[in-house]
């Protein structure tokens, strides 16, 4: 079973998904993470940023690896765990660079649909289920308003001790402007899948996103 919620930054992908491959019993599986750490891997070789072939050759060297602990899904590069550290201001204000490189996105998407074809899986990011997995049996798309999604980012760095001397006005400027590189870039844009439920999570709390999610999912009679 294969289960895709996709969605500009911030509009609550990642949390629900986490929560829901819980209940289910699923492996979850954030991409955004994985080209964070690509994104990690080109600054700590000091690499530009739009270096391809140079983050290609980083990546071989120091390799992604995620691992289940405790319950939560943490991330790391070179043997190094670089979970807090994706999450920083400097990673999110350039992941979206990364991510449109070409080859660097076809190394991540034969990542991803290997881990997708071993076990049931929840997989979170941009382009899962236009993309990634085309044939998931239910497809989520997650949106909310940019002022929300700034708040919820703000709200996130305190959470996870992530010092930020920006106000919530510019992380929304931010978030607007990722918003465009991500749905403009050439390579898998961030679109909504023609077969999948949109669901605004503007105004809904946490768990009526979950819930919303568990009842698209037991509508396919295969759950449940």
């Amino acid at each position: 079973m294969q289960l895709a919620v996709d969605g500009p930054a911030s509009a609550g992908k990642s949390t629900v998904a986490k929560i829901i491959a819980k209940k289910l019993s699923y492996v979850y599986i954030d991409t955004g993470a994985m080209y964070r750490a690509c994104t990690v891997i080109a600054r700590n070789h000091q690499l530009d940023y739009g270096d391809e072939a140079g983050i290609l050759q980083a990546i071989d060297e120091d390799g992604i690896e995620l691992k289940s602990e405790h319950g939560e899904q943490k991330v790391y590069v070179a043997g190094k765990d670089v979970s807090k550290e994706i999450r920083t201001p400097e990673i999110s204000a350039n992941v979206s660079q990364v991510s449109a490189l070409p080859k660097v996105r076809e190394k991540m998407v034969s990542l991803q649909r290997q881990m997708a074809s071993k076990t049931n899986v929840i997989m979170d990011g941009r382009d899962i289920g236009t993309t990634v997995l085309p044939n998931a049996e239910v497809k989520i798309f997650l949106v909310a308003s940019a002022r929300s999604r700034a708040e919820r980012r703000l709200l996130d760095f305190k959470e996870r001790g992530i010092e930020s001397k920006q106000t919530v006005d510019e992380i929304e400027q931010d978030i607007a402007a990722r918003d465009y590189k991500d749905s403009h870039r050439k390579i898998s844009p961030l679109k909504k899948a023609d077969d999948a439920i949109e669901i605004d999570t503007t105004n809904m709390s946490i768990e009526q996103v979950v819930d919303a999610i568990l009842a698209e999912i037991k509508k396919t009679q295969k759950i449940f």
